[in-house]
């Protein structure tokens, strides 16, 4: 049986202000997540440059596709996450709610935050501000990762994944971890 670590890399203690790019990913691998998909987003370019650089990356067209692609490497003994922007969330819920919360087919979600505040492009700003209402609506658990509770919600992320065995999303804001661009 698959099994996820609570444990947190010595990089992430360490490391208090912006994560690297290269520590997040480390960590995620330290915690047993081996198989990665997902969509671009600028918030997450470093990361997805980092997976790429590892080959453990796998691109989508689509959020619902990458939604996809994890289960079916859940089903063949991965532990999967799925990178996405949170307007992506919109176009993948149907495949969350009635495949993975259904069939108890768990991945970890990490989801860009565009839109919080009330500051970025006008087509962020809807989503930006519902992100988390929507979430609890479908009982998807979710948490901000802050550079201050990292190795909290680290934590978090590997506990509550093998409790409930459903979707958890992790939120990034911008500047929390290294992207591509200072």
């Amino acid at each position: 049986m698959r099994r996820l670590s609570a444990g947190v890399s010595q990089d992430v203690r360490r490391n208090r202000s912006v994560i690297e790019s290269d520590v997040f990913v480390q960590t995620m691998q330290d915690m047993g997540v081996n198989f990665f998909t997902g969509v671009p987003d600028s918030i997450l370019g470093g990361i997805i440059a980092e997976l790429m650089n590892r080959r453990l990356y796998t691109p989508a067209v689509r959020e619902d596709e990458a939604v996809g692609m994890a289960a079916g490497a859940y089903m063949a003994g991965k532990t999967p996450a799925v990178l996405m922007q949170n307007s992506g969330l919109g176009t993948s819920l149907n495949a969350l709610i009635s495949l993975n919360m259904i069939y108890q087919q768990p991945c970890i979600l990490i989801v860009s935050w565009r839109g919080q505040g009330g500051k970025d492009a006008p087509e962020h700003l809807v989503m930006g501000e519902v992100m988390p209402q929507l979430l609890d609506t479908v009982k998807i658990p979710h948490r901000t990762l802050t550079e201050k509770t990292v190795i909290e919600d680290f934590r978090w992320v590997a506990e509550t994944f093998m409790k409930q065995r459903i979707p958890v999303a992790l939120f990034i804001t911008k500047g929390v971890v290294k992207g591509l661009h200072p």
